[in-house]
């Protein structure tokens, strides 16, 4: 949720921003702070290069977890959560990154530690997911695995 917070703050929007204000914020922000702008000046190019990645990361996360995003691909997220049970998972930063056996991996934002130790413990971390993941946390789509 810090994450959040932070990202938020770098780009100056709040919860209410749609996905074309994130775009039109981000847009002008990348023209402020572009590389391309310091010719001649090689410190003020090294620290917008800093900024604009920051700036650059902040902008596809909050794309990541908008609502409008979330909707999108709300079908897939259902029947992958429903149908297809975890085949790995881990905990970093408060991320848990869990991989389902259909290859789709999924981010869950603000997972206390305790939480992953009950779902590593349990006897069935896709029931354990069902019940005490889905839909308590805020989630992003990370990734696809391919199949061999």
């Amino acid at each position: 949720m810090k994450r959040i917070a932070e990202h938020r703050k770098l780009l100056g929007i709040d919860k209410t921003a749609t996905l074309k204000d994130l775009k039109t914020i981000y847009r002008n922000t990348m023209k402020d702070t572009h590389p391309d702008k310091f010719v001649n000046n090689e410190e003020g190019k090294l620290e917008a290069e800093e900024k604009s990645k920051s700036v650059i990361e902040a902008y596809h996360f909050l794309v990541s977890i908008h609502e409008e995003t979330q909707e999108k691909y709300k079908e897939e997220y259902t029947e992958t959560i429903t149908k297809s049970n975890i085949q790995d998972f881990y905990l970093e930063k408060s991320i848990l990154t869990v991989q389902h056996l259909n290859g789709k991996m999924f981010e869950y934002i603000g997972v206390p530690r305790n939480t992953y130790i009950k779902m590593v413990n349990s006897d069935s971390p896709s029931r354990f997911a069902r019940r005490h993941i889905y839909g308590n946390f805020i989630y992003r789509k990370s990734g696809e695995v391919m199949a061999d």
